[in-house]
């Protein structure tokens, strides 16, 4: 590579500045420019929620470095060795000539700068619903430090009460929690009939759900916003609009997913999705080898053990992965992107919720020939105070046991079960690979067999036709349309709390160990539904009365504690 290569960048806030600071140091003579159209360059936005609910209370911790130095384009070019450019557009791409139209957004200026590598590091924009009202006061999209600040700023100047939060996303969540810990009574509004509906399947939204509710969060799911409307004088958002009903509010937040910005890219004639992104190969190359493309205006393909269609998953930690691999190629060094597995975290109240792989309802899309278990138990030792309630969904195919998917939510360790299950399925391992991995343990941190690798070790069973269950879907379903009876083989202690609701007429309570001695009062001639406080003894109940001659007979995966259709108290 010639010492004077000029590298042009447009973007500045993740996978740019990532690009550039990673090729100054493989290419100290390289001419390296980056340009942003805003004025703030490299800020956290994924920490915006957290500075709206105060966790911190200084906004500009987002566009400073650990030790308090801000990120400016003086930093950039003393600390870094690259010149930056703020407050300045790219217009147009002229492939040919290889240049870039640029405007000065100060002085309506324009200007054509040369390359001979550009990186489009466009990222992405918040979706705006075809709604009236958008722009009415005291409605707040959360992309920019400047919304955050100023959302914070209005709550307390406006005395705030109610809020309703249109999307329930991963910042919808996380605005949900915010808002409400401030003090405001939250109504979340979702098109879809769930939670998370790009995240989660249904069933692990419907656990999520009751964790809303506890915390007192309305939820209009289903529904879809029609309008803003406003107050006498026209100004501001005093209500949302659905097509069920109209919702009082003070503020109103919209958080219905990105879109990459794309434009730029398609106008120059680089190839995109039809549904917008910018393609690009394992080296973040676009349709033109001299243009590259990263973070959140470009699609990832699915790491190579799973199959599937390019997929959008704006991150910030792809968008620093983008940046490197751009970084390394133009330097010479061919290091592949190795593509996502859709893999994605929000922490919501105690919840934490999580994912990796693919979902059921994407299996089932693809028609996969695959298996799937939901484990329910705590993340750490029983005995253990600190031990915290938690689901596990996973999903492998049938045909060559590879893991395909994992979903997690409670108040358990979730992240470090959905990161084990990400580095399997990264390099294509198996449901028995999963369970066998030398994992960390001690009582602080986990049990002796993990969680990850008890779902494992469950959904083995069932594949291997070992154990016979079903999801408490698929339980509640059996229950509403036959004749099926429950067994609850908990302890009497255990049993004078919380149970499954049902008619006390098709629910049977018999201890574990005195199942043996007591299984002539069970019938055979129905199917019956075995459980425990988390299924496991459930699933040793479902044993024995196999080998007693019961063959319809299925434990309830995550028992008692996974049930989300209602409890009651036993006979009532």
């Amino acid at each position: 590579m010639s010492s004077s290569l000029r590298v042009l960048i447009i973007g500045g806030v993740a996978c740019g500045p990532k690009t550039a600071s990673r090729l100054r140091r493989l290419m100290p003579d390289a001419d390296i420019t980056m340009i942003e159209r805003d004025q703030l360059v490299s800020y956290g936005a994924c920490g915006l929620p957290y500075y709206v609910e105060g966790e911190f209370i200084n906004i500009n911790a987002l566009t400073h470095t650990q030790v308090g130095l801000p990120r400016t384009p003086e930093f950039f070019q003393k600390t870094k060795g690259f010149k930056t450019l703020t407050r300045t557009e790219a217009l147009s791409i002229d492939r040919k000539n290889k240049t870039v139209r640029l405007k000065n957004l100060d002085t309506d200026e324009e200007t054509d700068m040369a390359y001979d590598k550009l990186v489009i590091a466009a990222g992405g924009s918040a979706f705006r619903p075809p709604i009236p009202g958008l722009d009415l006061k005291n409605v707040w999209f959360m992309t920019h430090p400047e919304h955050a600040r100023t959302l914070v700023d209005e709550i307390k100047d406006q005395g705030f009460k109610k809020a309703v939060m249109v999307g329930a996303g991963f910042i919808g969540m996380e605005i949900t929690e915010a808002l409400t810990n401030k003090g405001l009574d939250v109504t979340m509004v979702e098109m879809f009939d769930q939670v998370m509906p790009g995240v989660l399947d249904k069933d692990i939204a419907e656990y999520v759900q009751l964790h809303l509710d506890d915390n007192e969060v309305e939820l209009a799911l289903g529904e879809r916003v029609t309008a803003l409307n406003p107050d006498e004088s026209g100004q501001k958002a005093v209500s949302v609009q659905t097509d069920k009903q109209t919702i009082d509010t003070d503020c109103v937040i919209i958080a219905v997913g990105t879109r990459p910005n794309d434009s730029l890219a398609r106008e120059a004639g680089l190839s995109c999705m039809d549904k917008g992104g910018i393609i690009i190969n394992d080296y973040c190359q676009t349709s033109d080898p001299d243009i590259y493309a990263g973070g959140d205006c470009a699609v990832n393909r699915y790491v190579s053990s799973i199959a599937g269609n390019p997929m959008y998953v704006p991150l910030g930690s792809t968008a620093n992965k983008h940046g490197r691999v751009i970084a390394d190629h133009i330097a010479g060094m061919r290091v592949p992107f190795e593509g996502i597995a859709g893999t994605g975290i929000v922490k919501c109240f105690e919840f934490n919720i999580g994912r990796t792989g693919m979902t059921e309802k994407m299996a089932k899309q693809m028609n996969l020939d695959y298996e799937v278990i939901t484990w329910g138990g705590p993340d750490r030792p029983h005995y253990m105070k600190t031990a915290r309630y938690m689901l596990i969904k996973m999903l492998a195919s049938k045909r060559d046991r590879k893991l395909l998917g994992v979903q997690a939510a409670g108040m358990g360790d979730v992240a470090k079960r959905v990161d084990a299950a990400a580095a399997v399925i990264f390099f294509g391992g198996t449901l028995d690979q999963l369970a066998g991995i030398d994992l960390a343990y001690a009582p602080p941190y986990g049990p002796p067999l993990d969680p990850i690798a008890v779902c494992a070790h469950i959904l083995s069973n069932k594949m291997d036709g070992i154990s016979r269950s079903l999801s408490v879907e698929e339980a509640k379903k059996r229950m509403d349309t036959t004749d099926a009876v429950m067994l609850d083989v908990r302890e009497p202690d255990e049993n004078k709390l919380l149970t499954i609701k049902c008619d006390p007429d098709r629910h049977f309570h018999i201890p574990l160990g005195e199942l043996r001695e007591r299984i002539d009062e069970l019938p055979k001639d129905k199917d019956i539904l075995s459980y425990c406080k988390i299924s496991l003894r459930g699933y040793e109940a479902q044993l024995i009365l196999n080998q007693a001659g019961f063959d319809r007979v299925w434990f309830i995966e995550g028992g008692h504690e996974a049930w989300y259709y209602g409890l009651n108290y036993l006979g009532m």
